[in-house]
C-alpha cells in the first residue's frame, strides 16, 4: 500500500538527465560482452577468457608473503602521495633501470587507470587535444570523457607491422589545441614496441611543439625480441619536464586486483598539483601497497620465466591464428595481446555467437571486439584482440575452438542469407 501511494505520488515527475559524460561513456569491448559469458555458463559451457589481460601467473613469492604477513591491527589511511615504502620500493626500481629518482618525483595511485586519468586531470583542460596511436588501450576513451578532453588519433596499420606512421602524418593532426602525446610501448592491444628510432622522433616533435608525452608503461618487461626492458620515456633528452610515465605493478607481478600503480614525472609542479587531486581522494589501498614495496627485490629470474612463458603463448597464438584462411595478423614484439583481422561481417556479432551459439566439446572462447580500440569511426570491426592469458593447454584449446567456431560462424550466416 506505501508502495503504491509512493507510486502514485510520482507519476507526471520529470526525472532530471543524466550527465553528457555518462552518455557519451564507452563501454569498454573487454567486458561489455559479460552477460552473454554469464549466459553460456549459465548453460553448462566453459568460457575461455581471451577477453581480458588477466594474467594467471603466480605473483613472485616474496610479494605474497608480505600480503600474507601484514603487520597492523588495523588498517589505516595512508598519505595521498603514497606510503613511505611503496614510494621507496618504486625509486629503487627506476634506480636499477637506470633513472635517479627523488620521492617528489612518484606519485603512487589506485592502478595504472588512476595514474591516467590523474595525468589527465593534471595537464589539461576541458576541450585540449592528445595525439593517440590507433588502435590503442579502450580505456583511454573512457579517461579522455571523464577529464573532458578529446583523443586525436593517429592511425598504425597491421600491414605496417603496427609501426609509427611518417613523421608528417602524425604532425598533420596537431592543432591549436594539441597538448600532448600518449603513447604505449610495449603496446597493447597490438604487443607493438616503439625503436629507437621512433622514440627520437616523439621527443623532437614534443620538443618543437611544446608538447607533454604521456608514456603507458605497464608491460615494460614484457618483451620477447630485442633489448629487455622496454625504452622509456624518461630516456628522451631534453623533456624532463614534459615527460609523466604511467606504471603499474598489475601485469609486472600479476597483481591486477591490487590496485597499484604510479605516476612518474622530474615535474614537481606536476606532482604538486597531484597531490591536490590525490588528496581529494584520500589514498590508493595501504594493505596491496605493503605487499607491492617488494618490487624492486623480486628475483630477475621471475621476469625471465614469466617472459618465456609468455613467448610460447605468444607463438602458439600466433601460429594458430596464421591459420586460419582469410585472417590477418603480426606477431607481437612485447605485451601479451594479439591483434587480428578475421574473415568475418562484424567482430562483434561473431563474439556474441561463440558465447550464445557455439560450442566444442562443451568449451567456447570470449574475445574482445577491436573496435572499441579505435577513435576512427568504422574502424576495427571485423579485427579482435587477444590476450594470451591462458596456459598453453587451454589456449591450445581455446584456438581450436576459435578456428571451429569461425568456421561454424561463416555456415550459419550462409544458412541465414538463403532463408
Amino acid at each position: 500500500m506505501t508502495q503504491d501511494l509512493y507510486l502514485d505520488k510520482l507519476e507526471g515527475v520529470t526525472i532530471p538527465p543524466l550527465s553528457e559524460r555518462s552518455r557519451v561513456m564507452p563501454a569498454s569491448p573487454i567486458r561489455r560482452l559479460a552477460h552473454h559469458a554469464d549466459r553460456a555458463r549459465g548453460r553448462g559451457v566453459q568460457v575461455l577468457h581471451l577477453n581480458i589481460g588477466q594474467p594467471d601467473i603466480e605473483a613472485p613469492e616474496i610479494v605474497m608473503e608480505r600480503l600474507r604477513s601484514y603487520p597492523g591491527r588495523y588498517v589505516p589511511y595512508g598519505p595521498s602521495q603514497g606510503n613511505v615504502e611503496m614510494v621507496e620500493g618504486f625509486r629503487c626500481y627506476y634506480s636499477k633501470l637506470g633513472f635517479e629518482l627523488a620521492p617528489e618525483n612518484i606519485f603512487v595511485t589506485t592502478g595504472g587507470s588512476e595514474a591516467l586519468l590523474m595525468t589527465f586531470l593534471t595537464l589539461f583542460n576541458p576541450g585540449d587535444e592528445i595525439l593517440v596511436f590507433e588502435p590503442f588501450y579502450t580505456n583511454y576513451n573512457g579517461f579522455a570523457v571523464m577529464a573532458g578532453v578529446r583523443l586525436v588519433p593517429v592511425l598504425t596499420r597491421c600491414e605496417d607491422g603496427y609501426k609509427l606512421p611518417p613523421r608528417a602524418e602524425i604532425e598533420e593532426r596537431i592543432t591549436r589545441r594539441t597538448r600532448g602525446i600518449l603513447v604505449c610501448s610495449p603496446n597493447n592491444p597490438t604487443g607493438y614496441v616503439f625503436s629507437d628510432d621512433e622514440w627520437e622522433m616523439l621527443g623532437d616533435i614534443a620538443r618543437s611543439r611544446n608538447l607533454f608525452i604521456i608514456s603507458d608503461e605497464a608491460y615494460r618487461e614484457f618483451v620477447y625480441e630485442g633489448p629487455t626492458p622496454a625504452r622509456s620515456a624518461l630516456s628522451l633528452p631534453g623533456l624532463e619536464q614534459q615527460t609523466v610515465v604511467v606504471d603499474s605493478v598489475s601485469k609486472r607481478l600479476s597483481m591486477c586486483g591490487a590496485r597499484v600503480g604510479a605516476m612518474i614525472t622530474r615535474n614537481t609542479d606536476i606532482w604538486k598539483a597531484a597531490l591536490k587531486i590525490g588528496q581529494a581522494r584520500l589514498c590508493a589501498p595501504s594493505v596491496e601497497q605493503h605487499a607491492a614495496a617488494a618490487l624492486p627485490d623480486v628475483p630477475a629470474a621471475y621476469m625471465e620465466r614469466v617472459r618465456d612463458e609468455y613467448r610460447r603463448r605468444r607463438d602458439l597464438v600466433f601460429e594458430a591464428v596464421s591459420r586460419i584462411p582469410g585472417a590477418v595478423c603480426r606477431r607481437p614484439q612485447g605485451a601479451f595481446y594479439l591483434c587480428a583481422e578475421l574473415p568475418v561481417d562484424s567482430a562483434e556479432s561473431f563474439a556474441i555467437f561463440l558465447l550464445e551459439e557455439f560450442s566444442l566439446e562443451g568449451a567456447t572462447v570470449m574475445v574482445a571486439p577491436a573496435d572499441g580500440f579505435y577513435a576512427t569511426a568504422g574502424r576495427g570491426n571485423t579485427e579482435i584482440r587477444i590476450a594470451y592469458v591462458l596456459e598453453l593447454k587451454e589456449l591450445g584449446k581455446a584456438m581450436a575452438v576459435l578456428q571451429a567456431g569461425l568456421a561454424a560462424y561463416a555456415s550459419a550466416r550462409e544458412a541465414s542469407r538463403k532463408t
